[in-house]
C-alpha cells in the first residue's frame, strides 16, 4: 500500500519541479513510510512521486516510480494486484517479458500494460489499486482506478497544471492549488455524511470514478473519465441470468469463491491479521484465513463501554471458537476527545461517518502488531446486511395505502417523540424483531415518512441526513448526484436490489471505504476486503433475493456458510454495526466541544452555514427532544476540518 501524487503542466516546468513533487509525496508519508521517490521530464512538463509501504517484494526492486522494462512507461501506484503471479505466468507463457527484476505486482503491471495496454490489463487484474502511468511515447498521462474504489485518486486542472494524488492534502501542497471550498459538495457533505464522487470538497477537484480511467494531455486536457468496468451493469447482467443451482450448491460455490479470495489477500511479506466485529462478514472472514493458516492468526475488535453499543464480546467468543490470537480495545468518551482534532487530518476532507471514531482506534491497535489486516467490508451491500433492505419494503406495504396526510402525519408523530421515550416503549418488542436501537432508527424513519410517496423516496429517505441542504448552506446548491439522478440507476425490477446496487455505487465506495482506507493509512495499515474480490462480486449479484434475504433478516447465505464454521448461537442476535453512542456524548463529555465548534457568532463569521436551523437542532439535541447526533456530525466535522485549515479554505 503507497500514496503518490503529481503534476502535468502545459508549459515547461521550472526548475523546481523535483522539489514540489517530492513536497506533495512529503504530504502522506503515513501511506508510505519505507521508501521515497520522485520522477520528472522537464520536457514534457510531468513530474511523479511516490511514498511507499512495502507489503509485497520488500526489496528495492519494487521502488517507485518505476520505470517499465520497455522504456515507454513510468508508473507511480498504490494498491495491491492479487493475481499478479498469475499475470506474470501468463506473460511468460506468450514470451513477452525479459528477466523479471524483482516481484512486485508494481513490475507485473507495468510488463502487462506493455504487452497489453492499459485497458486489457486492468480488466484481467484483480485487486484494488489506484495508479498514475505516463506514457513517454506518446506524452500521455493514464489515470485509474479499481473496480469498486477501495484506493483513492484525487485530480483537476489548477491554472495552468494538472494535479493528481492519493490525498487532496498532497495536491494542497503545488503552489498553483486554490483552496476554494465547493458550496455543492458541502451541500451533499450535509446530506450524506460524506461528499460523494465525483466531487471533492475543493472546487475543480474531481475523485476518479471507481472502474474508470482518465487519458490527458497538455494538447487535450479536457478529456472525460471512461469506464472500464461497472458495477451496474455487472448487476443487470447477473440479476438477469441468476444462479440456478440449488441451495447447498450456492454455499459450495460462495466457500469456494470467498475462500480463494481470502487465501489470495492472505500472500504478503509482513505480518497479517483480521479486523473481527464480532458480525457475520468479519466473523466468515477470519473463519476462512483461520482455516487456510497453520498457527492462529491476529484478531483485533474494539467494544464500549455503553452495553446497547458494545459486541466486543461477540467477537471475544467467536476469536475463542476458532483459536485466533485475539486483542480487545475499548472505545471511550475520552479517547474520542483525543482522536478529535485528528480525525480533519486524518480524512483529509470534510468525512461524518461517526464510526470513524472506533474504526481509527482499531486500525491503530492493529498496526502495533500487523502492516496487513483484512475485514468484512461489503458483506452488506451485496448480501443484503442492511435491515432497510429487510423493514423498508414491509413497512412500505404497510403505509402505502394511506393518504399522503396520514402518512405525514404519522411520520411527524414519530420524529417529535424523544429518543429515550421510543426506546422505552419499543426497545423490547425492536429487540425481539431483530432490531438494535429502534430510538434512533424509528425516529428517522418518521422524518422519513413525511416526505415519502414511493419506496424509492423512503429508501432515499433513509440514507440522507438533513433536508434542504442547498437552504442550509450559504450560497448553497446541489449537484449532480446519484440519489437525484435515478435516470441512471440500474436498471432492475426488485426494489430491494435497487437498493443494494445505489448503495454499492454511492454509499460503499464514498463512506465505507474511504473510512476504512484514511483510518488505516494514517496509521500505515493495509487493509483488504476480501467480498470485493471480482468472482465473489459477480457471484453475490447472480443469487436470487431468497439466498440473501429469508424469514425477516439478511445474508442468509453468508450465515449459512458460517455455520461451517461457526456455531450459531454466537452470532444469533440484532445487527448493530460499528455505532457509537454519539447522541450521549453530545449531550454529556463532548458538549463543550460542540457548542464551541456550533457558537452561532463563529457559523456567521466564517460564511458557510446558515446558523439558525443548525442552532434550532442543537437545542432539540441537547434537551433530549430529538435524536440529531448524527446529522450535527457532519456539521461538527466540517467545522473541525475548517478549523485544521486555518480557518479558512
Amino acid at each position: 500500500m503507497c500514496g503518490f501524487a503529481g503534476f502535468l503542466s502545459r508549459h515547461k516546468h521550472p526548475g523546481d519541479a523535483q522539489a514540489i513533487a517530492t513536497s506533495m509525496a512529503a504530504r502522506i508519508v503515513h501511506r508510505g513510510p519505507d521508501d521515497h521517490g520522485a520522477w520528472v521530464d522537464s520536457e514534457s512538463g510531468i513530474a511523479m512521486s511516490h511514498r511507499r509501504l512495502a507489503v509485497v517484494d520488500l526489496s528495492a526492486a519494487g521502488h517507485q516510480p518505476m520505470l517499465s522494462a520497455s522504456g515507454r512507461w513510468v508508473l507511480v501506484y498504490n494498491g495491491e494486484i492479487y493475481n499478479h503471479l498469475e499475470l506474470r505466468a501468463q506473460l511468460d507463457a506468450e514470451g513477452a517479458v525479459r528477466p523479471w527484476r524483482g516481484h512486485s505486482d508494481t513490475e507485473t503491471l507495468l510488463a502487462a500494460v506493455d504487452e497489453w495496454g492499459v485497458v486489457e490489463s486492468l480488466k484481467r487484474s484483480v485487486g484494488m489499486f489506484a495508479f498514475a502511468l505516463w506514457d513517454r511515447r506518446e506524452r500521455e498521462l493514464w489515470l485509474a482506478r479499481d473496480r469498486i474504489g477501495e484506493k483513492p485518486l484525487y485530480y483537476g486542472w489548477q491554472g495552468e497544471s494538472f494535479l493528481f494524488g492519493s490525498e487532496l492534502t498532497a495536491l494542497r501542497a503545488h503552489p498553483a492549488f486554490d483552496a476554494k471550498v465547493d458550496r455543492g459538495a458541502l451541500a451533499l457533505l450535509l446530506r450524506h455524511n460524506h461528499v460523494p464522487g465525483p466531487w471533492s470538497i475543493f472546487a475543480g477537484i474531481r475523485k476518479l470514478p471507481p472502474g474508470s480511467v482518465l487519458k490527458i494531455s497538455a494538447n487535450k486536457p479536457d478529456a472525460a473519465p471512461l469506464s472500464w468496468w461497472s458495477l451496474a451493469e455487472l448487476a443487470e447482467r447477473s440479476v438477469a441470468n441468476p444462479f440456478a443451482g440449488s441451495e447447498e450448491e450456492a454455499t459450495d460455490v460462495l466457500e469456494r469463491l470467498l475462500g480463494n479470495s481470502v487465501r489470495g489477500q492472505m500472500a504478503a511479506d509482513v505480518p497479517l491479521g483480521a479486523l473481527l466485529s464480532g458480525g457475520i462478514d468479519s466473523s466468515l472472514v477470519t473463519a476462512l484465513m483461520q482455516a487456510n493458516s497453520a498457527r492462529p492468526i491476529r484478531t483485533f475488535s474494539i467494544g464500549f463501554a455503553e452495553k446497547d453499543h458494545d459486541e466486543a464480546q461477540h467477537a471475544r467468543a467467536i476469536a475463542a471458537h476458532l483459536g485466533t490470537e485475539h486483542s480487545e480495545f475499548r472505545l471511550a468518551a475520552s479517547d474520542a476527545l483525543e482522536l478529535i482534532p485528528r480525525l480533519a487530518q486524518i480524512y483529509d476532507e470534510p468525512f461524518a461517518d461517526a464510526s470513524q471514531l472506533p474504526t481509527c482506534l482499531v486500525m491503530q491497535q492493529a498496526r502495533r502488531h500487523v502492516t496487513v489486516a483484512l475485514s468484512g467490508d461489503a458483506g452488506d451491500e451485496f448480501f443484503g446486511g442492511y435491515n432497510r433492505y429487510v423493514f423498508g419494503p414491509g413497512l412500505w406495504k404497510r403505509v402505502a395505502w394511506m393518504p399522503s396526510f396520514v402518512r405525514r402525519g404519522l411520520g411527524a408523530g414519530l420524529a417529535a417523540m424523544p429518543v429515550p421515550a421510543i426506546n422505552r416503549a419499543f426497545g423490547r418488542i425492536a429487540g425481539k424483531a431483530g432490531i438494535a436501537l429502534p430510538g434512533e432508527k424509528l425516529h428517522k424513519l418518521g422524518r422519513c415518512l413525511r416526505d415519502a410517496s414511493s419506496l424509492d423516496d423512503l429508501y432515499v429517505g433513509l440514507v440522507s441526513g438533513w433536508r434542504d441542504v442547498e437552504n442550509m448552506v450559504v450560497d448553497g446548491f446541489i449537484p449532480p448526484n446519484l440519489l437525484d439522478s435515478r435516470e441512471t440507476w440500474p436498471r432492475l425490477s426488485d426494489p430491494v436490489a435497487r437498493m443494494m446496487a445505489l448503495d454499492s455505487l454511492g454509499y460503499l465506495p464514498d463512506d465505507i471505504l474511504v473510512k476504512v482506507d484514511r483510518a488505516s493509512m494514517a496509521v500505515s495499515l493495509e487493509t483488504r476486503a476480501p467480498f470485493l474480490d471480482r468472482d465473489v462480486m459477480a457471484f453475490a449479484w447472480s443469487l436470487p433475493m431468497s439466498m440473501k434475504l429469508r424469514d425477516g433478516r439478511g445474508k442468509w447465505l453468508l450465515r449459512r456458510l458460517l455455520d461451517r464454521h461457526v456455531p450459531r448461537d454466537l452470532l444469533d442476535r440484532p445487527k448493530a454495526g460499528f455505532a457509537i453512542p454519539l447522541d450521549a456524548w453530545l449531550r454529556g463529555p463532548l458538549r463543550e466541544w460542540a457548542e464551541s465548534m456550533l457558537e452561532e457568532g463563529r457559523l456567521r463569521r466564517e460564511g458557510y452555514f446558515d446558523p439558525k436551523p443548525i442552532r434550532a437542532a442543537w437545542a432539540q439535541h441537547v434537551r433530549g427532544r430529538a435524536s440529531s447526533g448524527h446529522r450535527l456530525w457532519s456539521v461538527l466535522m466540517f467545522q473541525a476540518w475548517l478549523q485544521q485549515q486555518g480557518g479558512s479554505a
